[in-house]
């Protein structure tokens, strides 16, 4: 059964991935409608795929071809837009990652969505990509202890979190200041921003090993966009590093286990690209290196057909694991936005 889906922003995620992966689906998918925030973009999107286009959400979620509503807007807009497609009658939700910026507002989300029956699938195509499953399930197997992770992600800028620190805005008149990283409050809110936009693709998969976060260790800002955190979790030492460098190396994105017995690399491709699953390297205590070369589909392909599985009634809706998952972004974020601030101010 083909459903008509509706998507909510009209940003480089949706041109460059979302559009692509349903396009590959076209016996499950078909969109219907894309609006945008009145920024013009949605009008040459739809041409693409010959679907409406409009800006704002109410013409889309009046639209009665849209089944599936994908909400690829800005974070900070994520949650009020579930609740008002949740309110619209809407019962099938893909929302990218976070699903919201506070506890308050997560808890909201997930309270509307149970209530109606919403099924709500967040995209994080992390914790969706095979090479992830093949990785956690040869970490169960091992019956190892997990000792500690490391997350290593150095991408090529990104325009929404350059706003944040250029010294003026696109477009924008007069300038704002240079950004000053001496500024407590304005250092601690640049890096809680990265860990919930950026950070957050990898937390799902680091709660599955690190289920709480105990105390965070350090946490400070990285020039020109970045941070470096680390923070104890249970028996396991965690350090989170992102850095958006202008120039530079080829993008790395890479996920470290470290456990009792061997060293688990997962490489996810860059951003932006459909290229196969990530790789998996396992490094054994004896020195043998296991291969798990890329599969053909890449985690937004997978998280687009448990969509399909929960529209058809096939799976059950994981409310507690992304509710759970969202309160542990934002206590973290949180946590190293404290310790940014107060370090700057002792």
């Amino acid at each position: 059964m083909t459903r008509g889906v509706g998507i909510i922003g009209a940003g480089p995620g949706v041109s460059a991935l979302h559009l692509p992966t349903l396009d590959r689906m076209p016996e499950l998918f078909r969109v219907v409608h894309i609006a945008d925030g009145g920024s013009g973009r949605a009008e040459a999107l739809a041409e693409r795929t010959g679907a409406r286009y409009s800006a704002g959400t109410a013409a889309l979620l009046a639209d009665p071809e849209v089944e599936v509503v994908a909400i690829c807007s800005p974070p900070e807009q994520h949650a009020a837009q579930i609740l008002v497609a949740v309110a619209a009658g809407v019962r099938t939700i893909l929302c990218e990652k976070p699903i919201a910026l506070t506890r308050d507002d997560a808890d909201a989300v997930m309270d509307a969505c149970r209530r109606a029956g919403t099924a709500l699938v967040v995209g994080t195509n992390h914790l969706f990509d095979p090479a992830w499953g093949r990785a956690r399930h040869h970490i169960a197997a091992e019956q190892a202890p997990v000792r500690a992770v490391s997350i290593t992600v150095a991408l090529p800028p990104n325009g929404r979190y350059h706003d944040v620190v250029t010294e003026s805005l696109p477009g924008a008149a007069p300038a704002r200041p240079a950004p000053d990283w001496k500024d407590p409050g304005f250092s601690s809110a640049v890096v809680r921003q990265l860990i919930l936009g950026l950070g957050i693709h990898d937390l799902p998969l680091l709660r599955d090993l690190a289920p709480r976060v105990d105390r965070v260790v350090f946490a400070r800002p990285v020039a020109p966009i970045g941070y470096c955190v680390g923070f104890i979790a249970g028996d396991v030492l965690v350090r989170l590093t992102a850095v958006m460098l202008r120039e530079g190396a080829e993008a790395l994105w890479r996920f470290s286990v470290a456990t009792g017995r061997d060293l688990v690399d997962i490489e996810f491709p860059p951003a932006f690209v459909h290229d196969g699953s990530a790789r998996a390297r396992v490094r054994h205590v004896d020195g043998r290196v296991s291969e798990y070369p890329p599969l053909p589909d890449d985690g937004y392909l997978a998280e687009w057909r448990a969509m399909a599985s929960l529209a058809a009634g096939a799976d059950a809706v994981e409310y507690d694991e992304m509710l759970a998952d969202a309160h542990y972004a934002i206590d973290l974020a949180d946590a190293a936005a404290t310790a940014v601030r107060e370090g700057m101010t002792r």
